[in-house]
């Protein structure tokens, strides 16, 4: 940015006039519009940061590329200007408990300052002030560490001062209720000691309440997929995947962490005294912005307690487009061409976590017109879709996959999907559905399509009735996608080469010109992904591939045959992916499985 530091400077909160002075000087606003603007506002006195000011500007800066004046890129200029280092407040790994310690919530406020990082001899605050230090002194010995004095954003200070400080009073106020000490007392091995003298923290006081809130707040805002609640000897873990990424966030005193586990129980509508055996629940809630997000819950006990899962289901992905999801023209003109059969099994297979639940209910909405009658068997019901006859699958009342089947069948159905064929009984019933005109959509856990005729002839289906009902199989993957904010393009590698041939191995597909590398910003958290994608491998029943399956099919000769009809593999399409800027090779070896052998 070529900002010159400016010279020694009384000690002062930086004002409009100075601020504007300095992007002028420095050529990052226009020269007409921002002498206009500092002629107007010379005088404010408003509240706000001039950083705040300037940034609803939206000015474009002359210098190349010519970004917009955010708040972030304001306060890196800051930073640069006052010679201090830029400092980006990610709460996921700022410790609160500890940066809280440093000084009180009313000391921050004063200064404008807030802790973000405590080391053995340093300790790191952020501040938007750059020139006024006189708090360092009066910290120094008190703290008797190093102060560090990093630039960040006025705006996520202002906000973090009060949400750090309102959420350790949280967790120091649980605690105080309960009786307990910071260290862990509800563990397998110190119940026995200890169990006696501490009184457990209410569910529902208000201090967990809280906490409960805004864990879930900041998994929507980070777009996680799942929360894991996990007991520990001496504390609770909280961690986040995202973009399939697991991201420790927190650690929670375990008293606090055994009253969030009651109090999401209670609103799970789950037993919370039965702690020994798994439990499901489900519960709606509501995003910030007002949007509902269905949270399906899961306990299992462990040595030191409850480990809680929630999963996180956003209700847009029932109207994403197929485009969306990562299908190319000829993948969705396959996709269309078996579900708009009126008869027959279609499934889809891929490990846990590979979108089939997704890919099968953006299929569901589409099918689900007024003039058909679609069911659905689940377990549990992934998401509650009013177009939908959804089953919950209850195999402690007998109620079962199989038997829930023979009972969608006497309900006058269309269209039928099954959770999952878990054996041959659910198989059968599936296959007779089909055989009597259903339409029926399943998955199954293989590692790619041709493998699901494997798979049903190892539970014990007649290879005869696999021709006959099976329309086709698709087997897909999720990837990460580069973040379209900070990709680079970059030249050939040895190595990418390399790692490009064993991809495509044996297809020969040719290396594109240039690969798109990771680098990392503040819109991915800089992990260079943001999102995921599917990759998919389709492959549709003819006649010659009926042929071929008997019961000693020979797999391979069954793939090279769907390949030769028109069958993507999952590589190429990640091949395909890659060329088109995506993603990268590491993501899609990463998630593929191994090529077929030579």
């Amino acid at each position: 940015m070529n900002a010159a530091v400016p010279a020694e400077q009384p000690e002062h909160r930086l004002t409009l006039a100075e601020v504007l002075d300095g992007l002028l000087k420095t050529g990052m606003i226009p020269a007409e519009e921002g002498g206009s603007f500092l002629k107007e506002r010379r005088y404010f006195k408003g509240d706000g940061h001039p950083i705040s000011v300037i940034a609803q500007q939206r000015w474009k800066s002359p210098q190349l590329p010519h970004k917009v004046l955010d708040m972030e890129t304001l306060t890196q200029w800051l930073a640069d200007w006052s010679g201090l280092q830029y400092y980006h407040i990610d709460p996921l790994k700022i410790n609160f408990s500890a940066v809280t310690e440093v000084m009180s919530n009313a000391y921050a406020i004063r200064f404008r300052i807030l802790p973000v990082e405590v080391r053995a001899n340093e300790v790191v605050i952020a501040t938007a002030e750059p020139f006024e230090r006189v708090w360092e002194e009066e910290l120094k010995p008190i703290l008797r560490k190093n102060i560090r004095l990093v630039i960040a954003n006025p705006e996520d200070i202002a906000r973090y001062q009060v949400e750090f400080y309102n959420l350790a009073k949280s967790v120091k106020g649980a605690m105080a209720r309960g009786g307990m000490s910071s260290s862990g007392v509800s563990n397998f091995e110190q119940l026995v000691e200890l169990g006696q003298k501490n009184k457990n923290i209410d569910a529902n006081d208000q201090h967990v309440v809280l906490i409960v809130d805004w864990l879930w707040q900041y998994a929507f805002e980070q777009r996680a997929s799942d929360i894991h609640v996990e007991p520990r000897r001496e504390f609770g873990v909280v961690r986040f995947r995202i973009d399939g990424v697991m991201h420790q966030v927190y650690q929670i005193p375990m008293g606090v962490l055994n009253a969030m586990t009651s109090r999401i129980k209670i609103l799970g509508r789950m037993d919370v005294v039965e702690k020994r055996r798994p439990q499901d629940g489900r519960i709606k809630t509501r995003t910030p912005d007002g949007q509902e997000v269905e949270l399906r819950l899961s306990t299992l006990p462990t040595a030191f307690g409850e480990k809680l899962v929630m999963r996180i289901f956003d209700p847009e992905v029932l109207v994403r487009d197929f485009s969306e999801l990562g299908f190319s023209p000829d993948d969705l003109s396959r996709w269309n061409r078996m579900t708009a059969q009126p008869g027959g099994i279609i499934l889809v297979t891929g490990p846990t976590g590979s979108g089939k639940t997704t890919t099968l209910y953006s299929t569901l909405k589409q099918l689900a017109t007024p003039e058909v009658n679609l069911c659905t068997l689940e377990d549990p019901i992934e998401m509650v879709e009013p177009a939908f006859n959804q089953v919950q699958v209850q195999t402690e009342i007998g109620m079962g996959f199989a038997e829930g089947v023979r009972a969608l069948m006497r309900q006058d159905p269309d269209i039928i999907m099954v959770g999952e064929i878990r054996d041959l009984a659910t198989a059968d019933m599936a296959i007779q559905a089909a055989l009597t005109g259903h339409l029926v959509l399943s998955t199954l856990h293989t590692n790619d399509a041709p493998s699901a005729i494997t798979r049903l002839l190892d539970l014990g289906v007649p290879s005869y009735l696999i021709q006959s009902t099976l329309l086709g199989v698709m087997a897909q993957r999720l990837v990460r996608t580069l973040c379209p904010h900070c990709k680079q393009p970059g030249g050939l590698r040895t190595e990418d080469e390399a790692a490009w041939r064993g991809l495509v191995r044996p297809w020969k597909t040719a290396m594109p010109a240039t690969l798109y590398h990771p680098q990392g910003c503040l819109e991915c958290r800089r992990t260079g992904y943001q999102g995921r994608i599917g990759l998919y491998e389709i492959m549709l029943l003819s006649d010659s591939l009926k042929e071929v399956i008997s019961d000693r099919t020979d797999i391979a000769r069954l793939r090279d045959l769907a390949i030769r009809e028109g069958m993507q593999p999952l590589r190429i399409s990640g091949a395909r992916k890659i060329a088109a800027g995506l993603t990268t090779i590491e993501e899609v070896i990463k998630v593929v499985p191994p090529p077929p052998l030579e």
